[in-house]
């Protein structure tokens, strides 16, 4: 089982701590999700508009969120 769906079982388990942690945990892997696809739509030529479109946010969120940061690599193991 991989850690994901370990975390999604856990967000749904009637102990408040530990369904309240694992929702936490989504977070921050959700959060470097999208950072990485960001950084791979950019890579390959998309738009902050195609972006914003793939998220179903505007144009000016996604350009706020990540235009200044720098890339990071890819990889799974972080």
């Amino acid at each position: 089982m991989s850690q994901a769906t370990e975390l999604a079982a856990a967000a749904g388990s009637t102990d408040p701590r530990v369904g309240l942690r694992a929702v936490r945990a989504l977070r921050r892997l959700l959060e470097r999700l999208e950072v990485i696809q960001v950084d791979n739509a950019r890579r390959q030529g998309w738009s902050w508009q195609e972006i914003a479109e793939a998220l179903e946010v505007s144009r000016q969120a996604v350009h706020k969120k990540h235009a200044g940061r720098p890339a990071v690599e890819s990889s799974w193991e972080a």
